[in-house]
């Protein structure tokens, strides 16, 4: 019998080759050839694990566990993903304590895509938390979650099993687009990712930035290479960036092109492509591989048995042929580039603007100076309850809204994420409403949702102008509390209700 997920990822036993197999939607008779699939994967020795996904490219599909627990005994070698897109917090805990009591203990933690599509037109969108947040709920659990019991009183529930993954995108071009995921896979593990997978592209340099990212932080987490056999249809969804987090360069979709010409129309090539990946991440030292783009069992094992067929340095010929990336890219670490050089201070969007914002915060929102003992008393006081101080602390709280309406064009959260977020409210600056880091939905800077330019760019441009960028992923992890939803957010920080009193 083979050795549960975790274990073989824990020990670094052997190279782990993982299947992700995607739901159906509805009840059709293509269920009976996904069971099939589904079975002869977890049935062969060669394979380590499946994964399951949660509703991709935000469609709505059968949900991962339907199709875990028709496969209960191979639950400690299933991977279950789950996404913040389409449940708020509760739903979350909810469904994580359903995957808990069914032994499904393997959780790969993602904010998830935009939505797509719905009944009878586009679902909203949820994102109550994002993936730094929900890795944070699955440390929680297991560590037994305290809640208030009907006594008042606190008390801790049974601990949970969890073995959470993250993911995170390199593949990105410019050094404020890719050093904001870095910033928030730090986030993600410091959360309690143990394991981490990186979103799909085809330029082995992203994938190995990726190490020596970890490397330099001195952080030893298992990384799982990522491929996908392509077809041109698949690729052409990847090139035009219709599918977040899936890159296919305007290099690689020429020679696509180019071999789908051909009359097997470019199989052997995808085949290969996907084959000579694996190869390069064992040779790199990853801890394994996650296989996507298959439908038939057949086509798995065809493929396992080419990446075999290699040679045990041909990886190093691979990691050469296949740098598939876009001109003028930016890595974290490469020879040509060292990292102090890449530090250079930032002048982009350093706007007068931001700069009197930050004035006044070091002014009268910066904790113990200046002003705010002063303005702390005054809330204090106005938070006794009387008419006339209750009718103050309204009109405070007015004038707050409508200045800070106009200024950031302010939500009235109750729990204030622009200091945070370099004066760029993160609740309507961000589709996805994301505070630890963005999602890896961004194309060129753009938003997954292509409204607007992705407010982390910006945001690291201006902390990093002033020396913060590496204080701001070093603080804790946010979550909103939505239970100060309409209320004061000045109020909340003098009076220690809202995130930044944990900080």
């Amino acid at each position: 019998m083979k050795d549960s997920f975790r274990r073989a990822l824990t020990t670094g036993s052997s190279f782990l080759i993982g299947a992700e197999i995607v739901n159906t939607r509805g009840i059709v008779s293509s269920t009976t050839s996904l069971l099939a699939l589904t079975q002869d994967l977890l049935s062969d020795e060669r394979i380590a694990y499946i994964s399951l996904t949660d509703n991709p490219g935000g469609h709505p599909k059968l949900p991962p566990d339907w199709l875990a627990r028709q496969f209960a005994e191979f639950a400690p070698n299933i991977i279950l993903h789950l996404s913040c897109k389409d449940l708020n917090r509760s739903g979350l805990e909810s469904q994580l304590w359903r995957y808990a009591a069914e032994g499904f203990d393997n959780i790969l933690a993602l904010s998830g895509d935009l939505p797509t599509d719905g009944y009878p037109t586009l679902s909203s969108r949820v994102f109550d938390i994002d993936s730094v947040s929900l890795l944070g709920m699955m440390t929680a659990m297991n560590a037994g979650l305290p809640v208030l019991n009907r006594k008042g009183t606190l008390e801790r529930l049974p601990t949970t099993n969890f073995f959470a993954g993250a993911a995170v995108n390199s593949f990105k071009s410019n050094e404020n687009e890719l050093m904001p995921q870095y910033g928030k896979l730090l986030k993600k593990i410091k959360s309690g990712a143990e394991w981490i997978i990186p979103q799909l592209g085809f330029d082995m340099r992203k994938f190995s930035d990726i190490q020596a990212f970890l490397e330099h932080h001195k952080l030893s987490v298992p990384l799982i290479g990522n491929t996908y056999v392509l077809t041109k249809t698949v690729a052409g969804m990847f090139h035009s960036g219709k599918l977040a987090g899936c890159v296919v360069s305007d290099s690689l979709m020429q020679r696509i092109e180019k071999y789908a010409t051909g009359a097997d129309k470019g199989k052997q090539f995808f085949r290969e492509l996907a084959a000579k990946q694996i190869a390069v991440f064992t040779g790199l030292g990853f801890s394994g591989i996650h296989i996507g783009g298959l439908e038939k069992a057949e086509s798995f094992f065809e493929l396992i048995d080419l990446a075999d067929s290699y040679s045990a340095d041909d990886w190093k010929d691979f990691y050469a042929e296949i740098q598939y990336g876009k001109p003028n890219e930016f890595f974290f670490a490469s020879s040509d580039t060292p990292v102090q050089q890449k530090r250079k201070k930032s002048v982009f969007d350093v706007s007068p603007f931001y700069r009197f914002s930050r004035f006044v915060h070091a002014v009268a929102f910066k904790r113990e100076r200046c002003l705010y003992p002063a303005i702390r008393w005054l809330y204090r006081f106005l938070n006794k309850q009387t008419p006339v101080r209750r009718c103050a602390a309204k009109i405070l709280h007015q004038i707050e809204h409508s200045s800070k309406f106009f200024l950031y064009s302010c939500s009235d959260c109750g729990d204030c994420g622009l200091p945070d977020t370099a004066y760029l409210c993160p609740m309507n600056r961000c589709s996805k409403n994301q505070r630890n880091g963005p999602c890896g939905g961004s194309n060129d800077g753009r938003c997954e949702a292509d409204d607007k330019d992705c407010v982390w760019t910006i945001v690291y441009d201006r902390l990093k102008h002033f020396g913060e960028w590496d204080e701001s992923v070093s603080a804790p992890s946010i979550c909103y509390n939505a239970a100060l939803k309409g209320t004061s957010a000045w109020a909340n920080l003098y009076l220690d209700r809202d995130h930044s009193a944990t900080q």
